[in-house]
């Protein structure tokens, strides 16, 4: 592995001794062997000179054994990387922006300190994946629902951290905004806390988000300004029942007033997420005839596909909503919901499609079709690539392109032309990605996302290649056009953070700004962001 910047063969091997005798020695992982289990399981860089690659790994058990991490880091001069499951899979996993960083591994500090089901909060250690959280629910029988990203194996922290989202109801599916105080292990080794977390004896900290004077808590989210320790999240009342419906429309220009209509219901706190997806998505990859009109180029003024859905029964758009509360209320509200998309769109089907009342039996659970719509942590996601496959090279993983934009059916519309064509250029095509059959996502409320991947491989270094080359384009296009990234790996956040390029990239200055004042020594995850402290600044 390599060694940490500017840190001499003797300081190395201080610092580790420093950290064996901090953490215990069973938990410092500086072999190879080790180390290597902390690089990018979907990197685009494999075995190739620019792969981020760790020095070590360090897992402390508490607060205090984060503390002295970051002390001996600043005496010696070496970055530390914190994750807290590592599972961030497409992103970057668990490896450093920057190589030679050494891993800071939360996943021992798992402890769930409190859930509330009267004012439905917890309050949580970064070690607490979904699964630990729901399994603590579920056996003391607490009347409080989770909101859970694809897959759930990950950190509940760490994802919201990064920004990661769900898909029940819009107060909790953004993960960083319901979130709700949080305790830091600052670059100098001391501890802070926020929120009414700071107050010593208040008894609101999963309660209210803010403190007194100025709101830090989102310098910690995809930065480096310290490591999180505890973190307090809002939690979403179990519903007495759920009702889930399908709406399809009978024409691809139907996206515009299907999108206005969801937009108003969702604003209003009728619905849940609106989860808009695509039949011929997954038609395609079983019908060359659909492939092919999805190709050509008069695919954009929609009559072909308008013929296909005709002829083949098969609708270009698919609209779930979903209703949680009381059962008459539910009913109360589709029927509601239904008179406003029939008004709105001639022609249109409804389908029902799921209605469940709780609590839930384990077989009802095991049953449930949309398990994360009801705040059931899964990893059925892996599935969809095997099921949605026609490029016959084996792919290891994949790189996550999530350009965000306006939630409006004319702006998908024109954002499927524009990255479609933009790849069409660059002469690749990849069947998962863009193209008329692509649906947004609503995860991050009130805006679209319109996430794909292309493919990452451990034994073809041309697919990475081309993989990062369209990751660069594509970038590139969507910043042209206000299409801004929320997330990305950390081989394309300095790339990111470029385009967020207002008044000479003031956002990057300003936190470059921030990163020196507080942290002086660029200790804490130099890179992460897209910003860096001066030690490491080009140029510098």
């Amino acid at each position: 592995m390599t060694r940490p910047p500017d840190v001499t063969p003797t300081q190395w091997q201080s610092a580790l001794t420093a950290f064996r005798n901090a953490v215990g020695a069973q938990w410092v992982f500086s072999s190879d062997e080790d180390a290597g289990l902390y690089r990018d399981a979907y990197s685009p860089y494999w075995n190739e000179p620019e792969e981020r690659m760790p020095s070590a790994a360090v897992a402390p058990a508490s607060v205090e054994e984060v503390q002295a991490v970051v002390r001996i880091a600043n005496q010696f001069g070496i970055p530390l990387y914190p994750i807290s499951t590592g599972k961030n899979l497409g992103y970057g996993g668990s490896a450093p922006t920057m190589s030679g960083s050494v891993v800071v591994d939360l996943k021992r500090m798992n402890k769930i300190i409190e859930v509330n089901d009267k004012r439905n909060y917890a309050i949580v250690e970064p070690g607490v994946s979904y699964f630990d959280l729901y399994d603590h629910i579920k056996e003391r029988k607490l009347k409080v629902w989770i909101d859970v990203p694809d897959p759930g194996w990950g950190g509940v922290m760490g994802n919201a951290l990064d920004r990661g989202v769900g898909h029940t109801w819009y107060l909790y599916r953004d993960h960083f905004w319901s979130h709700c105080g949080m305790e830091v292990v600052l670059p100098n080794g001391e501890v802070m806390r926020t929120g009414m977390g700071a107050m010593p004896g208040s008894n609101a900290w999963g309660d209210f988000r803010s403190n007194f004077g100025p709101y830090v808590d989102g310098l910690f989210s995809q930065a480096g300004f310290g490591i999180v320790t505890k973190m307090g999240f809002h939690l979403m009342p179990e519903p007495e029942h759920f009702l889930h419906k399908k709406i399809y429309p009978p024409r691809r220009e139907d996206i515009i007033p299907l999108v206005d209509v969801a937009n108003e219901l969702e604003d209003q706190g009728m619905i849940g997420m609106a989860l808009y997806e695509s039949p011929m998505f997954s038609a395609q990859f079983q019908d060359p005839a659909l492939r092919a009109i999805g190709l050509a180029p008069d695919v954009w003024n929609g009559n072909a596909i308008n013929r296909y859905a005709a002829e083949k029964g098969v609708a270009p758009w698919e609209l779930g909503v979903s209703f949680y509360g009381p059962e008459a209320v539910n009913e109360a509200k589709w029927q509601y919901a239904r008179s406003r998309f029939q008004k709105a769109i001639p022609g249109v089907r409804f389908e029902d499609y799921e209605s469940l009342r709780f609590p839930l039996t384990a077989e009802q659970e095991d049953a449930v079709k949309h398990k994360v719509l009801v705040g059931v942590p899964n990893m059925n996601v892996f599935t969809l690539s095997a099921r949605n496959r026609t490029n016959p090279e084996p792919a290891d993983g994949h790189l996550l392109f999530s350009p965000t934009f306006a939630r409006s059916g004319e702006e998908l519309l024109k954002a499927q032309r524009i990255f479609t064509e933009g790849m069409r250029d660059m002469k690749v095509d990849y069947p998962m990605a863009y193209g008329p059959f692509s649906a947004p996502f609503t995860w991050n409320f009130r805006a679209f996302v319109l996430a794909t991947g292309m493919p990452t491989s451990r034994s073809n270094p041309e697919v990475n290649k081309l993989s990062r080359e369209t990751m660069e384009k594509l970038i590139t296009l969507g910043a042209q056009h206000g299409y801004g990234e929320y997330r990305t790996p950390p081989a394309f956040q300095d790339q990111v953070m470029s385009t967020y390029n207002f008044n000479n990239n003031i956002l990057r200055t300003f936190c470059e700004t921030l990163k020196d004042a507080v942290d002086p020594r660029g200790i804490i995850a130099p890179g992460r962001g897209g910003f860096w402290p001066r030690t490491y600044r080009k140029g510098a």
